[in-house]
C-alpha cells in the first residue's frame, strides 16, 4: 500500500478555483437562504475546502427587497445598534430596515453566520447584495444557482 496516495491536499490562495455565483432571492426565507449562501461563501459545498483559507465562491444576491419572513418577524425583529455616545441605542424592525436599505437585511444576516475573525472580513466582501433584478457583475458571466436544490 502506497501511503503517498492518501495525503491530505490543502488548499491555498493559488490552487483555489473561485467562481461567480448568482443566487436570486425572491420568495426566499431570509434565515435559510442566509445558511446557504454563508456555505457558498465559506466554500464548504467544495472537496478541496481548507478551514483556514478563502476558497469560497463569489455570490451575488439580487432581488433583496423581495424576501420572506416567517412568522410576525417583520414587526417583532429588532436590529440594534450603538451610536457610542451614552443612552445612544438605537433599534429598528425588520419592515423599516427592508423599507431603508433592503440589500442591509440579507447583508445582516448573512455576516452573522460568517466566521468573526478577518478570514470571516475576506468572506464578505465577496458578497454583492441588490435590491432589484440587475446587478453590475455581468461581465463575470456568474452562474445562477437554485438555492432549493442546494443543501
Amino acid at each position: 500500500m502506497d501511503t503517498l496516495s492518501y495525503k491530505t491536499i490543502s488548499a491555498n490562495k493559488s490552487t483555489v478555483d473561485k467562481q461567480w455565483l448568482l443566487v436570486d432571492a425572491e420568495g426566499q426565507t431570509l434565515g435559510r437562504m442566509a445558511s446557504k449562501v454563508a456555505k457558498l461563501l465559506r466554500g464548504k459545498h467544495k472537496p478541496n475546502f481548507t478551514p483556514h483559507v478563502d476558497c469560497g465562491d463569489n455570490v451575488i444576491v439580487i432581488n433583496a427587497e423581495k424576501i420572506n419572513l416567517s412568522g410576525n418577524k417583520w414587526e417583532d425583529k429588532e436590529y440594534l445598534r450603538y451610536t457610542g455616545y451614552p443612552g445612544g441605542q438605537r433599534s429598528t424592525t425588520a419592515k423599516e430596515l427592508l423599507d431603508r436599505n433592503p440589500e442591509r437585511i440579507v447583508e445582516k444576516s448573512i455576516k452573522g453566520m460568517l466566521p468573526k475573525n478577518r478570514l470571516g472580513a475576506d468572506l464578505f466582501r465577496n458578497l454583492k447584495v441588490y435590491a432589484g433584478p440587475d446587478h453590475g457583475q455581468e461581465a463575470q458571466k456568474p452562474k445562477a444557482i437554485n438555492l432549493n436544490d442546494f443543501k
